[in-house]
Parts: structure tokens; C-alpha cells; sequence
């Protein structure tokens, strides 16, 4: 598993490098015959080709495992970053997000393949390259797939604890556009209307929309405006990153952003922008699929599995809106995302195999 996970994390995959993550696509098609699926390579052409691969004759009713090739980490974060092993730790780009979930997932097929056990139901896996930016070509495939499956699970690294993740919020965006006038800031200033003062106002009123009760969040992250500063600012914009977990709250907000009304005489106001992903609460359908998973767990393995969740998105996300039970979080267990933090405990690789083929074997 260590051997693999090494070749995985020094085959550097950032998102917008296509055949960066092709590289990647290219081992684990490999691997995946290796393990004598019916492997299909899913083209794209500006983004990593997708990979899909199945053991059995029908999906319908199976088993569907998530995993994403690419990662935040742009080419030559090696040379400051490498994969490390100490400490009972393994170190690196992408080890947690998410390529250790991908080892994770192919050791438990193998495991079970090498025992000569039959799943209960047909497996599929889906190997994207998009994820970290959207799944904006992977999406439409995850949810066809997850239709005809009776469970699904998502190899996202687990909480520090090891509990599964069970409950994420639902994310989007808001873009916000201010247009004022251009003056020169010396001579002709009372004729100017400043975007960036109005943005201000704006910036003010957003904020105010989270509710922590309701956990949502709203977060101004990006502003940019003017050219100089002896310059009257004609333009600013900002960047909005939303957070919502309750049924109903985005289409509350987007309601509340319509009403923005500039401040200022002169200046004007434009907002875009959507979710991206869904909220996935942990409701009726995925505390069933976790009561069972746990009951598995402590039969099989004798573990008590735990249950959590994060402000964070994955693909599991769209998942829970169709009502297909989903467990997410079931990759292995360490910490620093997206960050040259970023590192898995060893022993968890073994660990999350076991977990995972067990459910697999006796769903």
C-alpha cells in the first residue's frame, strides 16, 4: 500500500493540469486491471480523463466508491514538499487529499478478490479529475451512477478522530460587481463615485447574513478595485465563499442579495454566481446506512465506528439529494489539508482497507 501511495503522490496531479492527471488516470487504470475490472476511460479535454472501473456484470443495486485523482498542489511541490515517511506518519502532497483513499480503495477490492470473496452486489469505482475544482465535468457521471447504487462511499480522508463524515455543508458562491465613475482623485474627486467605498457598504451587509444558528456562513475572501490611487476607483468586485447546511437557506440568501441597494448615489450593483454543491445532511436515509455500517464494523472487525462532519464539500454532496445512502470520510485518518501540513498516520491505510472491504463484503 505504502509502495503505491509513494508512486501516487510523486505523480504530481493540480487539477488544471490535464495530463498531469492523466499520469495518475494511466496508474490507476492500471492497478484497476491489475484487479481484472472492466476498465473505461472517461475523456475530457481540458480537465484529467475520468476513470471508471467495475467488477461484476451489472451496476444497478452495487456498491459505488468516489475517489478524485487531483489535487491543490501545483507541479514542483515536491521539490519543497516530498513524501516522507516518519514517525508513524506519511507525509506529502495529496496523501490525505485524497490519494490515500484511492490505495485504500484498491487494497480492499484486492483483499477481497485474493480471498475469493464474492461482494453481496456488483462494485464500481469512479476515479475523478475535477473534484477540487468543482466536479464541474465529473458531476453529471456521479450522480448517474449513484442512482443505481444501493450505497455509496466517499474515500475523503476521516476526521482526526476516524469518524466517518456523515454531514457536510453545502457550498457556493456569490460575485459581486460594483461600478462607480472615474475621476482623477486631485483635481476632479467630488465628480468621482467611489466603487470601493460602495463595495464597503456591501461588504458590511453580506457579512451579516450569517446566521451560526442556522450554520450558515458567509465569507467575504477576494476584493479587488481601482488602478491607482490617484484615481477615483470606477470598478470593484469581491469574491463570496457561502456555507449552508438547512434545506431552503441558499435560495433565502440568493433573495437576500437580489435586494442589495447601493449606498451611494452613482454607483451600481451586480451579483452572481450559484451553489456548487448541495448540503448533505445527516438525515433518516444516511443514519440508517450508518447504524448498518456501524453494526458491520463491530461484528467483523470489532470497532465502534463514530460519526461527525465538517463545514468542508466533497462529492458526496451530491449524492445525498437523490436519497442514495452515502458514507463519506472513509479514507484514511490524518490532518493539514491543502497545506504543506498535510499527512496520513501510517497504520491508518491497513486500518480503513479492512473497514472498507468489510462493508463491501457484507452490505
Amino acid at each position: 500500500m505504502k509502495n503505491l501511495l509513494k508512486q501516487l503522490v510523486e505523480t504530481e496531479s493540480p487539477s488544471h493540469e490535464k495530463a498531469a492527471v492523466d499520469r495518475v488516470g494511466s496508474i490507476v487504470a492500471g492497478e484497476c486491471r491489475k484487479l481484472n475490472a472492466q476498465v473505461e476511460i472517461i475523456p475530457n479535454k481540458k480537465t484529467g480523463d475520468h476513470v471508471l472501473a467495475k467488477w461484476g456484470n451489472d451496476s444497478k443495486n452495487g456498491v459505488l466508491i468516489l475517489c478524485h485523482m487531483d489535487t491543490v498542489f501545483p507541479l514542483g511541490t515536491l521539490k519543497t514538499f516530498p513524501y516522507k515517511e516518519a514517525d508513524g506518519k506519511i507525509h506529502g502532497p495529496g496523501t490525505l487529499d485524497m490519494k490515500a483513499g484511492i490505495v485504500i480503495t484498491l487494497s480492499a477490492i484486492s483483499s477481497l478478490l485474493s480471498k475469493g470473496t464474492a461482494a453481496p452486489r456488483p462494485v464500481t469505482a469512479l476515479f475523478t479529475s475535477d473534484e477540487e475544482i468543482g466536479s464541474l465535468t465529473s458531476r453529471k457521471h456521479i450522480e448517474s451512477l449513484a442512482r443505481e447504487a444501493s450505497i455509496v462511499f466517499v474515500m475523503e480522508g476521516a476526521l482526526l478522530d476516524g469518524s466517518l463524515k456523515t454531514w457536510r455543508k453545502g457550498v457556493g458562491e456569490f460575485n459581486v460587481k460594483v461600478k462607480g465613475r472615474a475621476a482623477h482623485a486631485g483635481g476632479d474627486h467630488k465628480e468621482g463615485r467611489n466603487a470601493i467605498e460602495e463595495m464597503a457598504h456591501q461588504v458590511i451587509a453580506i457579512q451579516k447574513l450569517t446566521d451560526y444558528e442556522k450554520q450558515t456562513t458567509l465569507n467575504v475572501g477576494i476584493i479587488n478595485g481601482g488602478t491607482a490611487s490617484n484615481v477615483v476607483p470606477e470598478e470593484s468586485t469581491i469574491e463570496v465563499d457561502v456555507r449552508v447546511m438547512q434545506p431552503g437557506e441558499w435560495e433565502r440568501l440568493e433573495g437576500e442579495m437580489k435586494k442589495l441597494k447601493p449606498a451611494l448615489d452613482g454607483t451600481s450593483i451586480e451579483v452572481s454566481g450559484g451553489l456548487n454543491r448541495p448540503p448533505m445532511p445527516f438525515g433518516e436515509v444516511s443514519q440508517a446506512a450508518f447504524k448498518k455500517a456501524s453494526q458491520i464494523a463491530k461484528d467483523v472487525l470489532g470497532i465502534e465506528l463514530k460519526a461527525g462532519g465538517t463545514g468542508g464539500a466533497s462529492d458526496g454532496n451530491f449524492v445525498a439529494p437523490l436519497g442514495i445512502p452515502v458514507l463519506d470520510g472513509m479514507g484514511a485518518i490524518g490532518e493539514g489539508y491543502h497545506s504543506d501540513r498535510e499527512y496520513i498516520f501510517a497504520n491508518s491505510l491497513e486500518e480503513r482497507a479492512k473497514l472498507l472491504a468489510a462493508l463491501i463484503e457484507n452490505w
